[in-house]
């Protein structure tokens, strides 16, 4: 089966990638979209850029566009271009399908090509599925829009004592422990199917006090692995 994926750079669509390479799909391109702004509903804002790095890593072609439109609609229509060219019998999503009204609007539109949309982790529970992620993949927070994330969260790495904490905040506060819905997003910097590893570099912290929300804003490349002993 040819398919496209949509990828961020984060840790949901990199799992997706995994997957997709485990079934033996062909991955025709990863397709990462750079919003306007942070207020996007579909697109991840902070380190989408990157994503090029992370398919050169993945020995993957990618497609990268933008979008200046503002609402799940509308920003699902920025796809259609793409779609309307691409060659592939489905879309793979990332993450446990929580987020509903996104995957919807995506749905309508590749419809209209005949394209079908996967999401291959909806029987998982967010917390299985985050699980399974800090399993495989080097894992970094790149931006926190939740009650209970403070900036200190930003650049940290998810693994499993940061897991611990994140499950105990997100009971405390009331969201997702995946991020779904936007409490929090993420970039992978490495995993067992990345030829090389990308390294963040001269990253800083944009914080915005009276909202307690912020993004990292980095720089990156790409660098060689270390060979491991035997």
């Amino acid at each position: 089966m040819k398919v496209g994926v949509l990828y961020s750079g984060g840790k949901d669509s990199t799992q997706a990638v995994k997957h997709c390479m485990d079934k033996g799909y062909e991955i025709v391109s990863l397709i990462s979209v750079k919003p306007r702004n942070e207020e996007a509903y579909l697109w991840h804002y902070p380190t989408v850029e990157l994503c090029k790095l992370s398919a050169e890593a993945m020995n993957l072609p990618i497609m990268l566009i933008r979008c200046d439109e503002i609402g799940p609609k509308v920003e699902a229509k920025c796809l259609e271009p793409l779609l309307a060219k691409m060659k592939v019998d489905a879309l793979v999503l990332g993450g446990v399908g929580l987020q509903q009204t996104q995957i919807k609007e995506i749905d309508n539109v590749a419809e209209k090509y005949g394209i079908n949309v996967l999401v291959p982790y909806s029987d998982y529970t967010s917390e299985q599925l985050l699980l399974e992620e800090i399993k495989h993949l080097e894992i970094i927070m790149t931006e926190v829009a939740a009650d209970g994330l403070d900036k200190n969260w930003l650049g940290r790495t998810i693994d499993g004592n940061a897991f611990n904490e994140l499950k105990k905040i997100s009971e405390k506060h009331g969201f997702d422990i995946l991020g779904e819905g936007g409490s929090f997003n993420t970039f992978v910097t490495d995993a067992p199917f990345f030829k090389k590893r990308v390294q963040l570099l001269n990253s800083a912290i944009v914080w915005d006090e009276k909202t307690r929300s912020g993004y990292v804003v980095t720089d990156a490349t790409l660098t060689e692995k270390m060979a491991v002993k035997v």
